[in-house]
This record gives structure tokens, C-alpha cells and sequence, in this order.
């Protein structure tokens, strides 16, 4: 029977409790999600929204990564929990630190991609983590990086830079209506990165609410890592569960 996809649909994967560890001797919580039965095409390492105002792991374009994209799209989706942070997961150990000694939790991301094999792997931000992978995520094992409703508050010029000297794909994702930084400024800062590319989501504000800006996002993602997997279904034939409501 074909099942609508809707906000708290939840299609089948692999999914995994996983812990990162870091340099400075933390344990990080997270999880990965990966496709039941292919192998992945690409693997998502995301990094969630400033957990001072409520981001963590499960902050929901995240979550509904990994409840769709190893189905639909045979993508892994690494979720975790920065120092400091909690979710139902569990809480990371540490504190946070404004987006300094969060290098590590990143460089710690990276190593569990590249340890585990997770193939062309793409670092995705969201808010506080587009600065965090602007300031320390110029790593050669990814591919390139993904960012969503980037505010570039954390992250400088001078971070811009290295990005443009790295050379690898940017892709930025900017709601019309962001509260921080809009489309047009968007353009003037990132024009220093040759490379990058700017996308508006029009009528889009900064934190993606609803299923058309999530699935817009979604399919944004997918153009990057898995083009070959769009359009993206919005009915699933096969077993699906639901999330409880304010999942």
C-alpha cells in the first residue's frame, strides 16, 4: 500500500546509537542512519543549529534526514549531540564553548566517516554548525560542505578564506526571510569563496519550518550528494512507523 509521507513518518533504515570521541578526551552521543539494505551513496555529517536556543541532533530537518534519505535516496545520516548538549539520545560530555573548542567535536565527526568507510562524505551545517564547519571543517576527507541558513556571526572573513584556498564545493542554502543574514548579503559575503554557490529559499525563514522548506532542503541536499535520487517520492510503498506527536 502507498503511504503519504508526512511529518512524522518514519521509513525504514539501519540505525545505529553510535559514540564520537575527542581529542580533548569527551564523549560525544549521536546516531547514524543508514539504507536497510544497499550500501550508502553518500553520508551526511551534520552539525545542528546553537544549543544555547534549543539545538541539538534532533533538530528537525536533521531528524527527517535520517527518517528519509537512507530510504529514499540510499544516503547515511550522522546525527550527534555537540559538547555540552542534550537530546533523548543522551547528553554529550563537556560544555559548550562558542564554537572554539567545538573544533574538536568536528575533527571527531570526521574521524568516525572516515573510520567507518561512509563514502563521499558531505559535512552539513545549520546555523551555529555552518560556523562551526566554516572554522574547522576544511578537512580533505570530505567532499565539500552544505550550509543551511548560514548567519556568519562566528565565522570570518578570514575563515571565508581558507574555505576559497581549500577550493572544494560550498553550497549555501539562505532563506528569503532569514532573520540573520538574507539572500543578497548572503551573495556579497560568500563572494570572496569563488567556488560557492548561493541558493534562495524563497518565502523560506531561518528555521526551515514545514514540510515544503523541509522537503525543499531535502531536495537542495540531494542535488549536492545524490542528484540521481530526485525528485524526491512523497508516498513510501512498504512498512513504515510513526513518530509519536512533538517528535
Amino acid at each position: 500500500m502507498s503511504t503519504p509521507i508526512g511529518p512524522l513518518t518514519v521509513l525504514p533504515a539501519a540505525r545505529e546509537d553510535i559514540e564520537l570521541h575527542t581529542a580533548d578526551h569527551l564523549t560525544l552521543v549521536g546516531e547514524v542512519a543508514l539504507p536497510e539494505t544497499a550500501h550508502p551513496v553518500a553520508t551526511l555529517l551534520t552539525l545542528h543549529p546553537l544549543p544555547t536556543h534549543g539545538g541539538y541532533m534532533d533538530s528537525h530537518v536533521y531528524r527527517k534526514a535520517s527518517w528519509r534519505l537512507p530510504a529514499l535516496a540510499d544516503v547515511a545520516v550522522v546525527r550527534f549531540n555537540t559538547r555540552g548538549t542534550s537530546s533523548p539520545r543522551g547528553t554529550s560530555e563537556g560544555a559548550f564553548d562558542g564554537g572554539e573548542a567545538e573544533r574538536h567535536d568536528v575533527v571527531a565527526l570526521l574521524e568516525y566517516g572516515e573510520f567507518h568507510d561512509l563514502p563521499n562524505r558531505w559535512l552539513v551545517g545549520w546555523s551555529f554548525g555552518t560556523e562551526l564547519v566554516l572554522k574547522h571543517g576544511a578537512d580533505p576527507s570530505i567532499e565539500g560542505a552544505i550550509l543551511l541558513s548560514p548567519p556568519l556571526h562566528r565565522a570570518s572573513d578570514a575563515d571565508l578564506d581558507v574555505w576559497a584556498a581549500f577550493g572544494k564545493r560550498l553550497v549555501v542554502l539562505v532563506p528569503e526571510l532569514d532573520d540573520y543574514l538574507q539572500p543578497e548579503e548572503a551573495r556579497r559575503r560568500f563572494a570572496r569563496v569563488p567556488q560557492a554557490e548561493v541558493i534562495a529559499g524563497e518565502g523560506m525563514k531561518h528555521l526551515w519550518v514545514g514540510e515544503t522548506a523541509v522537503s525543499w532542503v531535502l531536495e537542495q541536499i540531494l542535488a549536492v550528494v545524490n542528484p540521481a535520487a530526485l525528485p524526491l517520492p512523497r508516498t513510501w510503498e512498504g512498512p513504515v512507523e510513526a513518530a509519536p506527536e512533538g517528535a
